[in-house]
């Protein structure tokens, strides 16, 4: 297949993982080669511009040494040995083409080829399949092997034996939405099953049955892929030699012939991915192995769902109507983008300059986003300017900000592999973060602690072959409690590392900090029956973090989207400072961000009060630098948050919004509170890829392009900047950062980019920390994080090495205050929320994929004797009621919640879990609380009243007539 060839795109298979050691000089076949120690022959004949033959050998797993396709010979040793398995020495003397040898393969590949079906025309791995590419490197011209006179020729592949079926045939497995299983190929290399194991961390494969018998299983006995514990993250297609394990994309569309690398539009870890076509037409996504954040690895979302980009609810043509009751009305994009613009003019008009306002995405690239929010300040003339990044979070910006001086995580994701002890607070990475969850899994086979702070018992405190070592599930809310009783028994008990918070850290706020946390109101035992948490196990989780080696911290929504949120950041951030945690490898306080790019949307000046590089609004010099290049002056005063907006929409003071990329009706807290300040509003532009909850109350809808049709950059939770490559055109005819400009242009501002390269060259002009960043960097080197200035002109991967960004490391006081949102005698439950793994955010994508075979419905968790409290049975329809409002879903009974705690998912608008979640939020940021509600759970007979209302009013809201001849 032919590759788009850029430097450091070099992915070829050198059959074994790279070694770290001192320089090893051999010899292969007369070629001198130096590697490093502990590298197999193997390895080094390909480094040296060979290739020996292989099957069982792959770099993504360690060596097998089963094909035996891979033996050389050395000079001074006895035998052939596997070079697969066979390290490097000093001096050694290695032939791979030898006579011998060249005999011996061909032996060997005979006896695969006799087991074989000899289909290779109409296979859908012909021309890329291992096995026939290693049967011609070989020189194999037939097979010898005949069966019996008397009896048939035992294979896997023949249906029949003589007159009989084959005892030994074993139908295709097309139970799994994207891929097949056919064992009639399979050559029992085992490299699914090690891919499982060592790369995913699943174990769901097995090889069963020996010798001839022998054959790879899912799960047990009855069991096919789709009913084990699989999880599709594609590690054993991508593994497998033959056409045994297939995507059903190449079945359908053929070998793909060309192939773009880009970067996922998932969550935050932000994988590199190989976009593989014929023609324009996507054949499969396949994991690149140089992507720096994936290592080569993928989960479900980015490997195989990215069918939403060619659904038939995808929008292509703009539509208009005068009213939210009317029908659309498709029109073409100049009268599209006239109406928005005299509407939202004329808004200001009648009711003032900061009357308007929009919402970038977390969902767009920087470059997309940049402009959103330049719209709102050099067109619109205000900063009424937010982000789904506020409600989620936002949080770890102001409190990383306020203890280390900047507001991203401190390390890359390579940095897991050197921690010794891993604090998970408030995160599901196996469900939210599943390609690095697997990199965390295998540093925990390898020996180190985890300790998981959550309420709900995650995969990760037990799965095949690793256990947490402790698991504190704390009641929702407590978070700040639990943190600080961490600090004070590291503190009383001595364990904190005084050498470095007197060198990096300002030690007399420190002493105020001690003189805080050792009250022993914060000692475990007294904050015991706040939090739930045995005394004793939170006490022994504080000594292992402070005293098992390199600690790490990783954290989600579950630590910021709490009225705490911001004071829960800080204590962590207190913790890695308490231990001396920062500013090397594997350790730091590393946010695991939901979006694919929340960090980069943060970073380009989507909040009302910061322009782009957190640089306050209010600072004259900083808007000098961006009125130097807009050509504008802009307003010095913060603008409006979303929950401004709305109330704002409800008092009749705001009455415009352009929406890019966000449903904010099924993502926001108090859903009833959000339409109704949407339904108040005048003119509301949706710009996105389908009909969203949002549009139900639009005025405008602007089709939008997925990340397949675009260019652009996201920043991962890592701060690292992935360049965003056009695979396809755009289906809509335009790229999103097209639409904005076209929209700004028809209000006047006269823009001309004509690349997002010129985007990203405005942004490192006026940004500090992307000064050295453009996109010929980028195509140089694949990615690189910020800060990427003079001080730093290859990135920074670690942040706080050598000192903080703020100077000294601050230690800020963390005092508990609970939450507003209280249980009682008709709420006695907490309520939380989170994801799936098969579902992504609001669901807009991944609900229009194969994906739904996992997950079709939101379902309530609620542990067995709350369940049998309320007569509730598994499956049965419940009511869920807050303060806030009330809904119906089924319920499902586990103990994976604790007494008193319920848990949903949010990916289903026929859900709309959000209309039972308040409008509490963070003291600082406004970032909503959903973690904590408090609710009522009863039997139910289905949907409740208000969801059927605003079904048959979604309904009515999308009808959608014809383009006018």
């Amino acid at each position: 297949m032919k590759d788009l060839i850029i430097p450091w795109s070099d992915d070829r298979d050198l059959g074994t993982p790279a070694a770290h050691g001192a320089p090893v000089d051999l010899t292969i076949d007369g070629v001198a080669v130096t590697v490093p120690a502990g590298t197999s022959v193997m390895r080094a004949a390909a480094l040296a511009g060979g290739e020996v033959p292989k099957l069982c050998a792959t770099d993504s797993v360690e060596a097998f040494g089963s094909c035996r396709l891979c033996v050389v010979e050395i000079e001074g040793r006895r035998g052939t040995p596997a070079s697969c398995t066979t390290p490097v020495s000093a001096g050694m003397v290695v032939h791979t083409q030898t006579s011998k040898l060249q005999k011996l393969r061909r032996g060997v590949m005979e006896l695969y080829i006799s087991d074989h079906p000899l289909d290779c025309l109409t296979c859908a791995a012909n021309g890329d399949c291992e096995l026939q590419d290693m049967a011609g490197a070989v020189g194999l011209r037939d097979v010898r092997y005949e069966a019996p006179a008397d009896a048939p020729m035992a294979t896997h592949f023949a249906t029949r034996a003589g007159d009989q079926p084959n005892p030994q045939y074993i139908p295709k497995d097309d139970s799994n939405p994207y891929f097949t299983y056919d064992p009639a190929k399979c050559i029992v290399c085992s490299r699914c099953v090690r891919a499982c194991e060592e790369v995913q961390g699943t174990f769901a494969l097995t090889i069963e049955g020996r010798g001839f018998d022998s054959r790879v299983s899912a799960g047990a006995s009855g069991d096919d892929f789709l009913s084990s514990d699989c999880v599709s993250c594609g590690a054993c297609v991508q593994a497998c030699p033959t056409a045994t394990l297939q995507e059903k994309s190449v079945i359908e569309l053929g070998t793909p012939q060309r192939s773009v690398v880009t970067t996922c539009a998932y969550c935050g870890v932000g994988c590199s991915f190989k976009a593989e076509l014929n023609g324009d037409q996507l054949v499969r996504m396949v994991p690149f192995k140089n992507g720096q954040a994936n290592r080569g690895h993928s989960c479900v979302k980015g490997r195989f769902a990215y069918g939403y980009a060619t659904h038939q609810d995808r929008i292509l043509n703009p539509m208009i109507r005068d009213s939210i009751d009317e029908p659309w009305q498709e029109v073409s994009w100049d009268e599209a983008l006239s109406f928005a613009a005299k509407r939202m003019r004329g808004l200001q008009d009648k009711y003032g300059q900061k009357s308007i306002g929009v919402i970038t995405s977390s969902r767009c690239t920087n470059e997309e986003t940049y402009l959103v929010q330049k719209l709102t300040r050099a067109v619109f003339g205000n900063n009424n300017t937010d982000t789904c990044a506020r409600v989620c979070h936002s949080p770890t910006g102001y409190g990383l900000g306020q203890t280390f001086g900047t507001s991203a995580g401190t390390q890359d994701f390579d940095s897991v592999a050197a921690a010794d002890v891993v604090i998970v607070i408030g995160a599901n990475p196996t469900d939210g973060h599943p390609v690095f969850a697997s990199r965390l899994k295998k540093r925990l086979r390898q020996g180190a602690q985890l300790i998981v702070i959550d309420p709900r018992r995650i995969d990760l405190v037990k799965s095949p072959h690793i256990r947490a070592a402790h698991h504190l599930p704390l009641r929702p809310g407590t978070n700040v409690a639990v943190v600080t009783a961490l600090a004070h028994v590291i503190v009383t008990e001595g364990l904190f590392d005084e050498a470095f918070i007197r060198e990096r850290c300002d030690w007399d706020e420190f002493q105020e900090y001690v003189e805080f946390v050792r009250d022993p109101r914060h000692a475990p035992e007294a904050v015991e029956l706040l939090t739930g948490v045995p005394a004793a196990d939170l006490r022994a989780a504080a000594r292992l973090f402070a005293t098992g080696g390199n600690g790490a911290i990783y954290y989600g929504l579950g630590v910021t989207e709490h009225s705490q949120g911001s004071t829960t950041v800080m204590g962590i951030a207190n913790l890695a400072m308490l231990t001396g945690n920062v500013g090397r490898n594997g350790v730091g306080v590393n946010p695991l961000r939901g979006q694919n790019n929340v960090q980069g949307s943060c970073d380009m000046g989507s909040f009302p009060h910061e322009l782009p590089g957190y640089r306050h609004v209010k600072s004259p010099e900083v808007r000098a630098i961006f009125e130097k290049v807009w050509g504008v002056s802009i307003d010095p005063e913060p603008g409006l948050r979303i929950p401004n907006m709305l109330d704002a929409a409800v008092e009749g003071t705001f009455k415009g919004l352009y929406c890019q990329g966000e449903d904010i009706l099924q993502s926001d807290p108090d859903t009833k509170h959000v339409s109704a300040g949407l339904a108040a509003m005048e003119c509301v532009i949706v710009h996105d890829l389908f009909l969203n909850e949002t549009a139900n109350y639009a005025h405008v809808f602007l089709p939008g392009s997925t990340f397949l049709e675009k260019d652009g950059t996201f920043t991962n939770a890592e701060r690292r900047i992935n360049r965003v490559r056009k695979v396809m055109a755009p289906r809509n005819g335009y790229e999103d950062w097209e639409v904005t400009q076209m929209l700004a242009n028809a209000m006047g501002a006269g823009w001309t980019y004509t690349h997002p390269s010129q985007i990203m060259d405005e942004i490192a002009a006026t940004t500090p920390s992307f000064a050295n960043v453009d996109y010929a960097t980028l195509e140089e080197r694949g990615s690189i994080q910020w800060p990427c200035n003079e001080d730093a002109p290859d990135g920074t991967p670690l942040m706080h090495v050598d000192g903080f960004v703020r100077g000294k490391g601050r230690f800020i006081v963390t005092e508990y205050v609970a939450t507003d949102e209280r249980t009682g005698p008709r709420f006695p439950l907490l309520l939380t929320t989170g994801r799936i793994l098969s579902q992504y955010n609001v669901g807009a994508q991944t609900r229009r994929t194969e994906n739904t075979v996992w997950h079709d419905e939101d379902l309530l968790e609620i542990h067995p004797n709350d369940a049998e409290l309320r007569g509730v049975r598994d499956g049965d329809w419940i009511r869920l009621a807050s303060r806030s409002g009330e809904i119906s879903l089924r319920a499902k009974i586990t103990d994976r919640v604790s007494p008193g705690v319920v848990y949903t998912t949010f990916h289903h608008p026929d859900t709309q879990a959000n209309v039972v979640t308040t409008d509490y939020s963070d003291w600082a940021t406004n970032c909503p609380e959903y973690k904590v509600t408090a609710v009522q759970v009863s039997p139910s007979n289905g949907p409740s009243q208000w969801q059927q209302d605003y079904d048959e009013m979604a309904t009515r809201s999308r009808r959608v007539l014809p383009a006018a001849e």
